[in-house]
C-alpha cells in the first residue's frame, strides 16, 4: 500500500486502486498514525488529536473502537495497526508515506545543490514536489497538532521549490523561471529569497532596471510588514545588480580552506540544519561535545554549505594559548613580510587580524579550542567586535563562554530505540554508520538479520560516539562482528587503532578520553570518577551527597565537568557517556575509592526507595512513580551491588522499598529475579530483625515463579502474627493475600483476621481499606454479596481518600465483577471503565492485563463473545510483555473460552494447553487459576465427545462461562 497525506488523505493499492477511508475521525486516527509512521504513538497523543480538549466518556474504548474500525478498512492482509502497551504503532515503511518520500528527497535534492550538481539537483527537487497534491494533511487541519505539521511540511515545500529553482538558475533557465518567480513572491512577500532568484533572474536576462525595481519593491514590503530593513544577503545581491553583475555570476565559488574528506558524512542531519539556522542567525556558534562525537566533521559539512569565503583553523597541535592568533594569521595567508617588521607600540597579532578582517565577509572555522580555550575566546571577542561581517564557528569540548554565544551540543549518533523494529535498524545514523565503515574493510560486509542484533550492541555500547563506531568498524579487517561485540568489555584496548593519518589523539578511544582527562583540575578529576558509581545518571541531590565533596566545590566541579563535555545534563539528570564512563571508573579503581562510594550510594538509594514508598499509597503516586522510574538502574545497582557484597540488610531492604513499585510498573519477572538473588544471601531463614524483608523478598521471588523458594507458611496468620506493629511496607499484606488465599473457614475466619490487622495498624486508612477490600472480595466468594458490596464501597472510599490510584482500582474491578454476578450489566460497565481508566493512568501493564481480564469475563458471562475475544487478547500480550504468568494462563483460558462456545473445539484445546503452561504452582491465584483451567478442559473435553455422539447442532451455552 502506498498512503499519501500531502493533500487530502488517500490510502492506494499497488494497481493505484483508492481503499475509502469513511468519515473525518477515521481519516484523522490515519493521518496521526501516518505522521509517525513506524513508531509508537501514545494513546493519549491519539486521544487529544481525535477529541481535543473534551475527549468523552471512556476514551480509551473510544479509541480502541475507532482502531478496530481503521483495521476493518485497511486490506486484512496487510493489517498494519499494531497494539503496544504505550499505544499504537501504524507498521509501514516510512517510505510508503509520500511525505516521507518528499522529505528524503527534498534533503538529497538540497545536498546536489550543495555539491554543484545543478542537473541531477533539479531533477530530484521536481520528483520531490510531483509528490505534492494540495496543501498538507488538508481534511484533517482541525485535528489537535496537525496544523503545526502541516505548517512544517509547507515550509519544507517552499523551500524545495527555491532550491530547485536555485538549480535551475544556474543551468541558465532564468526566462522560465520569472513568471513562477512572481506568482510565488505574489504568494509570499516576506520570502527576501525567492526575492533574490527573482532580482537574478531578471538580471540574468539583461532585465537590471526591473530587478532594481524588486529590490524597492521588498525594501518597501518589508518596512510596512515588519519594520526592518532587507537583509544583507538581498542586499548583496541588489549591490551585484548595480555593478553590472548578471545574476547567476552573483553567487561567486566561495573560497575555502576547508581540509577534503576521504570518506562519506553520515547523519547529523538535524544538527547540520540547526548550524546552517544558527550561522544565519547569529555570529558565534559554538559545537560542543565529547571528543569523538563528530564536532570536527560537521563543521566542515556545514561550513562547506554555506556561501562566501571561509577559512579553516586547526588549533590542536598548538601547545601554548599565545599560539592561536598566529595559527589564524597563518590559516588566512597573512604571513607576509609586514608581519615580520618591528612591531609598533601596543600593535600585537590580534590588531592585525583585525586590520586585516574589518572589511571583509568571512566564516572562521576555529577547530580543537578546547586546551586553549581563554586565548581563543579573548581572540574571538576582539574580533567579532572590530569585524562587523565576520563570522566564527568553533569546536570545543567546552563553550568559549562569550555573549552571544550559540551552542549546538553533540554526542552520539541516533540509535534505534528498545522496541524498534530490526529491519529498520540501518535507518539510524549509528547503525548505518558502522555499516559504512565496516563495508570500507570488509567490501561484502551488510548488516542483515542474522548479525543485526550483535550491531545493535556495538552502537549501543559505544553511545552511538562516531570515532567509536569507526575504530569498532575498522577491527572488522581481522576480527568477526560477534568478537568485537564481545570484546567491547575492555573496549581501551580493542578499539585502539585508528587511522594513521589521524592526529595522535584520535588514533585510539583511550587517547580520546584522556585528552579531555587531562584538561580537568584535581576536583574535577575527583568528582568525575565518583559519578561513574551511579547507573543511568543522576540527580543533582544524589550526586551531591553520594560524591562526599563540600557544597561549594562539588557545584564548581560538575559545572566545569558539564562545560567541559565530560558530563551531560538531560531532562534535570547528570550522565556520562558509557566509554568516558567506563574510563573514569578505571580512575575510581585506582583511587581505591570504589567500596566507599558503592556503599555511600547504596544507602542513599535506600533512603530514597522507602521514602518514594510512602509516597506511592497517596495522591502523588504518579509524580513518584516518574521518579523512581528515572532512579529504576540506580536502585537496581545498588541492590545488585549489595547482594554480590554480601550486605543482606542493604539488599532485602531494597527488595522490600521497592515491592509496591514493581507490582505498580508490571516488572514481576525483573523483581522475582533480583528477590532470588537475595534469597542466596539471606538463607532459608530470616535473619534476626529482617522478618518482614525476608517475607517481601520470599513473596516476590514465588509470584514471578523464580525457583522454590522457603516457605513461610500456609496461611496470611504466618505473616500477620509475626509483626509488632504495622508493616513498614503495608503492601506485604497484599502479596500474602494473594500468594496464600483468604483464611479457612469462611466469614468468620475472614472477621478475625480484620480485627488482628485493625489491633496491629491502628488508624492507617490504607491499610485498613486494603483490608476492608480482602474482606470484600472473600465475602463475594462466599456469596454474602450485600456485605461483601458494603466492605468493598468502605475500601473504595479509603483508598480514594489517600489518593492511591491503584487500590481503588482493583476495588473498582472487583466491585464490577459483584455487579455482573448480580445480574447488573450497566452497573458492571460503568466499574470497569473507571478501573481501566485509572489502570491506563498508572501506566502498569500488569494492572491493564487484569482489567481487561476482568472485563473479558464479565462480558463473556454475557455472551458478547466478540468483545471478550478482545480483551482477552489485549490482555494476553500485556501479561507476556510484563512477565505475569497467571494472567498470561488466563488471559489464554479466557480464550479458550470464547472458542469453546463459538464452537471451535480444536482451538479451545490448544488455548486451555497452553493456559496450564507457566508459573501456576506454588502460591494461591497460581493454583486457583490451575484448578479453572483443568475445568475448563473438562468442559472441552465434554463437548468434543458430544460431536463424535451426536450430530451437529446449537453451539454451546455461554452457561458457567
Amino acid at each position: 500500500m502506498r498512503f499519501r497525506i500531502l493533500g487530502p488523505t488517500q490510502v492506494l493499492l499497488a494497481d493505484g486502486r483508492e481503499i475509502p477511508l469513511g468519515g473525518p475521525r477515521l481519516r484523522a486516527l490515519l493521518a496521526l498514525l501516518l505522521l509517525d509512521a513506524g513508531r509508537i504513538i501514545s494513546a493519549e497523543r491519539l486521544i487529544d488529536g481525535l477529541y481535543g480538549e473534551r475527549p468523552p466518556r471512556g476514551a480509551a474504548n473510544a479509541l480502541q473502537s475507532q482502531v478496530s474500525r481503521l483495521r476493518q478498512v485497511l486490506p486484512a492482509e496487510h493489517s498494519p495497526v499494531e497494539f503496544h502497551p504505550a499505544g499504537y504503532r501504524l507498521a509501514v515503511d516510512p517510505g510508503a508515506v509520500d511525505a516521507y518520500r518528499f522529505e528524503r528527497l527534498a534533503e538529497a535534492g538540497r545536498r546536489l545543490l550543495a555539491d554543484g550538481d545543478w542537473p541531477r539537483a533539479s531533477a530530484t527537487l521536481r520528483e520531490a514536489l510531483e509528490l505534492w497534491r494540495g496543501p498538507a494533511l488538508a481534511d484533517v487541519l482541525d485535528v489537535a497538532g496537525v496544523p503545526a505539521q502541516a505548517a512544517r511540511l509547507d515550509e519544507l515545500r517552499l523551500a524545495a521549490v527555491e532550491d530547485r529553482i536555485e538549480a535551475e538558475l544556474a543551468l541558465g533557465a532564468h526566462a522560465a523561471l520569472v513568471p513562477e518567480l512572481r506568482e510565488l513572491i505574489v504568494a509570499h512577500p516576506l520570502r527576501e529569497r525567492s526575492r533574490g532568484q527573482l532580482m537574478r533572474a531578471l538580471a540574468g536576462l539583461g532585465r537590471p532596471a526591473e530587478a532594481l525595481a524588486e529590490f524597492e519593491d521588498a525594501r518597501r514590503v518589508l518596512a510596512e510588514a515588519l519594520g526592518v530593513d532587507p537583509s544583507a544577503a538581498l542586499t548583496a545581491i541588489h549591490l551585484a545588480v548595480l555593478r553590472g553583475t548578471e545574476g547567476p555570476a552573483v553567487r561567486g565559488p566561495a573560497e575555502s580552506t576547508l581540509p577534503s574528506q576521504l570518506t562519506t558524512f553520515v547523519g547529523r542531519e538535524e544538527e547540520l540544519k540547526r548550524v546552517g539556522e544558527l550561522l544565519g542567525e547569529r555570529r558565534l556558534v559554538t559545537l560542543t561535545g565529547p571528543g569523538g562525537a563528530g564536532k570536527t566533521r560537521l563543521a566542515i559539512e556545514a561550513a562547506g554549505r554555506l556561501d562566501g569565503e571561509v577559512r579553516f583553523v586547526e588549533l590542536a597541535g598548538l601547545a601554548h594559548g599565545s599560539d592561536v592568533p598566529q595559527a589564524v594569521l597563518s590559516a588566512l595567508g597573512l604571513r607576509d613580510a609586514g608581519l615580520r617588521a618591528p612591531a609598533e607600540p601596543g600593535r600585537n597579532a590580534a590588531d592585525r587580524l583585525v586590520e586585516a578582517l574589518a572589511e571583509r565577509r568571512l566564516l572562521l572555522v576555529l577547530d580543537n579550542c578546547e586546551h586553549v580555550i581563554g586565548e581563543v575566546a579573548r581572540l574571538t571577542a576582539r574580533l567579532l567586535s572590530g569585524c562587523p561581517a565576520l563570522r566564527v564557528l568553533a569546536t570545543s569540548r567546552e563553550p568559549l563562554g562569550l555573549a552571544g554565544e550559540a551552542l549546538c551540543p553533540l554526542s552520539g549518533l541516533t540509535l534505534p530505540p528498545p522496541d524498534a523494529s530490526t529491519l529498520d535498524a540501518d535507518d539510524y545514523a549509528a547503525v548505518s554508520l558502522f555499516a559504512q565503515r565496516a563495508a570500507d574493510v570488509v567490501p561484502d560486509f551488510a548488516v542483515t538479520a542474522a548479525n543485526v542484533e550483535v550491531v545493535l550492541r556495538i552502537c549501543r555500547t559505544l553511545d552511538g560516539l562516531p570515532l567509536a563506531i569507526e575504530l569498532a568498524a575498522a577491527r572488522l579487517r581481522a576480527l568477526p562482528v560477534a568478537e568485537v561485540a564481545a570484546r567491547l568489555d575492555d573496549r581501551f584496548r580493542l578499539l585502539s587503532m585508528g587511522s594513521r593519518a589521524s592526529s595522535p589523539r584520535h588514533r585510539t578511544l583511550r587517547a580520546v578520553v584522556e585528552w579531555s582527562w587531562d584538561l580537568l583540575d584535581d576536583v574535577e578529576r575527583a568528582l568525575a570518577r565518583r559519578l561513574t558509581v551511579f547507573a543511568g545518571g543522576a540527580t543533582l541531590e544524589a550526586a551531591g551527597q553520594v560524591s562526599g565533596l563540600p557544597s561549594a566545590e562539588f557545584v564548581d566541579a560538575l559545572s566545569g565537568l558539564v562545560d567541559k563535555s565530560f558530563v551531560e545534563l538531560t531532562g534535570g539528570r547528570y550522565r556520562m557517556l558509557e566509554t568516558v564512563r567506563a574510563f573514569c571508573a578505571d580512575r575510581l579503581a585506582e583511587a581505591g575509592e570504589a567500596d566507599d562510594l558503592r556503599r555511600a550510594h547504596a544507602a542513599y538509594f535506600l533512603e530514597f526507595a522507602w521514602i518514594a514508598s510512602d509516597h506511592l499509597r497517596r495522591a502523588e503516586q504518579l509524580q513518584w512513580l516518574r521518579r523512581l522510574d528515572d532512579e529504576r538502574d540506580n536502585l537496581h545497582a545498588a541492590l545488585r551491588r549489595a547482594a554480590a557484597a554480601g550486605a543482606a540488610s542493604d539488599a532485602a531492604g531494597l527488595v522490600a522499598a521497592l515491592s509496591f513499585y514493581w507490582w505498580l510498573r508490571g516488572m514481576r519477572g525483573e523483581g522475582a529475579r533480583l528477590a532470588a538473588d537475595v534469597l542466596d544471601v539471606l538463607g532459608t531463614e530470616a535473619p534476626a530483625g529482617l522478618g518482614e524483608e525476608f517475607a517481601l523478598c520470599v513473596y516476590n521471588a514465588s509470584l514471578g515463579g523464580a525457583g522454590h523458594p522457603p516457605s513461610l507458611g500456609t496461611t496470611q496468620w504466618s505473616v500477620i502474627r509475626s509483626l509488632d506493629g504495622p508493616p513498614r511496607q503495608p503492601f506485604l499484606l497484599y502479596l500474602s493475600g494473594i500468594s496464600t488465599g483468604p483464611p479457612s473457614g469462611g466469614a468468620e475466619h475472614v472477621d478475625d483476621l480484620m480485627r488482628e490487622l485493625r489491633r496491629l495498624v491502628g488508624p492507617d486508612v490504607w491499610i485498613n481499606a486494603l483490608g476492608a477490600m480482602g474482606t470484600g472480595s472473600a465475602q463475594m466468594w462466599n456469596g454474602q454479596w450485600d456485605r461483601a458490596r458494603t466492605a468493598l464501597g468502605s475500601a473504595l472510599d479509603g483508598f480514594r481518600s489517600t489518593g492511591d490510584r491503584w487500590g481503588a482500582m482493583i476495588t473498582l474491578g472487583a466491585l464490577g465483577e459483584l455487579a455482573a454476578w448480580q445480574g447488573d450489566p450497566d452497573a458492571a460497565s460503568a466499574y470497569m471503565e473507571q478501573a481501566i481508566g485509572l489502570a491506563e493512568e498508572l501506566g502498569s501493564a500488569v494492572d491493564q492485563a487484569d482489567m481487561l481480564r476482568t472485563r473479558g469475563e464479565i462480558r463473556l458471562r454475557a455472551g458478547d463473545l466478540a468483545a471478550a475475544r478482545d480483551d482477552f487478547a489485549g490482555a494476553l500480550l500485556l501479561a507476556q510483555r510484563s512477565g505475569a504468568p497467571e494472567f498470561v494462563s488466563s488471559a489464554r483460558l479466557g480464550l479458550a473460552q470464547v472458542a469453546r462456545l463459538a464452537g471451535d473445539l480444536v482451538e479451545a484445546r490448544r488455548l486451555g494447553e497452553e493456559a496450564l503452561t507457566g508459573g501456576l504452582t506454588g502460591w494461591y491465584v497460581g493454583e486457583a487459576t490451575r484448578s479453572e483451567i483443568i475445568l475448563v478442559l473438562a468442559q472441552i473435553a465434554e463437548a468434543e465427545r458430544s460431536v463424535v455422539l451426536d450430530p451437529p447442532g446449537a453451539l454451546p451455552s455461554a452457561d458457567g462461562a
